[in-house]
């Protein structure tokens, strides 16, 4: 799917994902260690934020969350009010550089092409400040399909799989990177990555 495509694939099945899925879970909990590592009042950018319910309701309430699908910003308007929500793409972030401390990133870049990757962790580490920090989901797989049918219409996914992920990350000055399994929106297990932007 090309971004016209995907803005309107997450505009059609937006308001059931947010019906269906738990806004609780280990994997909203993964933001308390985050924000351990982070200092007082930090600014965090939600990549993928959705409806907010999941990821940005739990960090602090003036974060920036930042998605594809104006229907998905639209219910995150009524979930996290008092946050600033930006329409825009991943691999080209309407940012300034350093201007984050954190960013979380769940289940969110497995819906960009996979040759496309290495230009979101490098948007990811632009915007970052020096010694910031990332949280996102690390898919297992590789794997690159349309799901039809998927929350009641069709969904891109694609990832060059675990250790390509990895290796990326690293290339695009991320160090420190530690994994965690935890439940993720839909009741299965996922693996998340912490890392450092050098």
């Amino acid at each position: 799917m090309d971004r016209t495509e995907l803005q309107g694939a997450w505009d059609t099945v937006s308001e059931t994902y947010a019906e269906r899925r738990d806004p609780d879970g280990s994997d909203a909990a993964l933001i308390d260690d985050l924000l351990a590592a982070l200092p007082a009042e930090p600014d965090i950018l939600d990549v993928g934020c959705g409806d907010g319910a999941r990821t940005l309701a739990n960090l602090p309430a003036e974060s920036v969350g930042l998605d594809i699908s104006r229907r998905g910003l639209d219910l995150a308007a009524d979930t996290t009010p008092a946050a600033r929500l930006v329409h825009g793409e991943m691999s080209e972030l309407p940012f300034a550089d350093d201007a984050f401390d954190a960013i979380t990133a769940y289940h969110a870049v497995f819906h960009v092409r996979r040759d496309r990757h290495p230009e979101v962790y490098a948007e990811f580490a632009r915007v970052l400040n020096p010694g910031g920090r990332l949280l996102m989901t690390l898919p297992g797989g590789r794997f690159e399909t349309v799901r039809r049918g998927w929350m009641g219409g069709r969904m891109f996914f694609s990832a060059p799989g675990r250790e390509r992920t990895i290796s990326q990350l690293r290339s695009s000055g991320f160090d420190e990177l530690r994994t965690e399994t935890a439940t993720d929106p839909l009741g299965s297990d996922t693996e998340f990555v912490f890392a450092r932007h050098v």
